[in-house]
């Protein structure tokens, strides 16, 4: 077991929604808890939301969680990025500070260069439009 100094980096301007897909059975998910957790005190200027896709199936929507955990980013409503991640903290911390710059710059997510078959496009943008409601 290795311990992981984090990556020290500057917030970014824009503030993003973070959310981490997840299942209660998956022990990585649960092993990534904790780095979530360390995340959002690192980078306390994002709003951060945890969830469950059995326990929220309704908030998920039609979003097919293949790898845990997914991460989603997102601006203003505003697709930024959506796919599975390694359970750490400085990669996070490096995703959310380069999403953050191009939100910051106006960027949004692409369909065609996003990777993601064009229905869990869609369903991942419906789900950064939701979080992104008050």
């Amino acid at each position: 077991m290795s311990l992981e100094m984090p990556v020290p980096v500057s917030a970014p301007e824009a503030v993003l929604d973070v959310v981490c897909l997840c299942a209660a059975w998956c022990g990585t998910c649960r092993e990534y808890e904790a780095t979530f957790e360390a995340l959002q005190q690192a980078m306390p200027g994002h709003r951060y939301r945890w969830i469950d896709i059995e326990d929220e199936a309704d908030a998920i929507g039609d979003i097919d969680v293949e790898t845990f955990p997914t991460l989603m980013l997102a601006h203003a409503g505003r697709l930024l990025f959506a796919g599975p991640v390694l359970p750490r903290l400085g990669d996070a911390q490096r995703l959310l500070q380069v999403q953050g710059e191009v939100a910051s710059a106006g960027g949004a997510l692409a369909p065609a260069t996003s990777g993601l078959p064009a229905d869990q496009f869609e369903a991942f943008a419906a789900l950064a439009r939701q979080v992104a409601e008050p």
